[in-house]
């Protein structure tokens, strides 16, 4: 086992990426950058030994609502950044202070047969129902052709999440850019807010794959979210063989949290397109719960090869879908 410190001194305050910006923030427990061939293998354990850095997330967070992530700075266990060839398979990746694992600028990105967990409750005795906050298991940044196979993932947070920038003049700041071809597959969801969530800190996201997974307690499988203050493209994803039990099949929803919009006359629609769901056998509660918007556009989704007409809803519905969703 390598185990973290759970003390923020121990960890270089430097320049780094954090939340779809350049910035600065501390660094991760294992840092990879500008290598070739980075591995992490074996059947070992690494331990971000989180828990206090959660409990004062929650203390700041009990007295100001408005805390966010960057008020209580916490490192994450892993960051890969511009990297080629890198592989980190067969190890247990846990109790990450903030995001477990995050790729930023790399290519040809193998996460396989890893387990991933924080804890989703019971870390705060003034409120049992709290988790590790954003702890999300694998967040790719700015990356093309990764792929996820085999993995088991339980987070406070959503699981794998799709990431590129954000803020109204995003796309034009060069640390920022498009993630594609990715491929997630063969992987268990324990319980998590979402199995695969684009955004809220992307651009352009485009040739996406989740297929043959199984879902336990998701969420939601499919989360598109939709920043008003961004100007975002999502793309050609292709979500199949999933199987299990979830809140809601998908989702789509105007991403209001901590969105600062700025003056842009030039500012770009927003828009989903080429979005197709087919052979999933998963148990859901809702199988669209989606809010149409005027900052975005909804076009060429299909359910097993039927269209999706978007014109019937209104910003405050959602579809409740048959028990099973096939």
């Amino acid at each position: 086992m390598l185990k973290g410190s759970d003390r923020i001194i121990d960890y270089p305050l430097l320049q780094t990426r954090f939340e779809g910006e350049t910035c600065k923030f501390f660094s991760a427990f294992i840092n990879a950058d500008g290598l070739d061939g980075f591995t992490i293998s074996g059947t070992g354990t690494i331990d971000g030994n989180g828990l206090q850095y959660w409990q004062e997330f929650w203390i700041r967070r009990s007295w100001n609502p408005q805390c966010t992530n960057k008020d209580a700075q916490r490192p994450r266990l892993t960051y890969v950044s511009n990297c080629k060839n890198v592989t980190i398979q067969d190890v247990h990746l846990i109790n990450s202070a903030v995001w477990t694992n995050h790729v930023y600028r790399s290519d040809h990105v193998r996460y396989l047969d890893c387990y991933i967990y924080a804890p989703t409750e019971n870390i705060w005795p003034e409120n049992p129902k709290r988790g590790a906050p954003s702890s999300d298991a694998i967040d790719i940044d700015v990356c093309h052709d990764v792929l996820i196979d085999g993995c088991f993932m339980h987070v406070n947070d959503d699981a794998v999440v799709i990431k590129g920038g954000k803020g109204t003049w995003a796309d034009k700041d060069e640390t920022n850019g498009p993630t594609e071809r990715v491929i997630i597959q063969n992987c268990r969801y324990g319980k998590v807010h979402g199995c695969l969530t684009l955004g809220s800190e992307s651009l352009h996201d485009r040739n996406i794959i989740l297929r043959n997974c199984q879902v336990d307690q998701a969420s939601r499988v499919l989360w598109l979210k939709m920043r008003p203050d961004t100007p975002q493209h999502y793309e050609y994803v292709l979500v199949e063989g999933i199987k299990g039990h979830c809140g809601s099949f998908l989702f789509i929803h105007p991403w209001m949290q901590f969105f600062k919009p700025s003056d842009r006359k030039d500012m770009p629609l927003s828009r989903c397109n080429n979005i197709v769901m087919r052979n999933n056998q998963v148990e859901a509660k809702t199988m669209f719960d989606v809010k149409t918007s005027d900052k975005y556009e909804l076009i060429d989704f299909t359910v097993d090869g039927s269209p999706i007409d978007f014109s019937r809803f209104s910003k405050a519905t959602k579809e409740t879908a048959p028990k099973v969703y096939l």
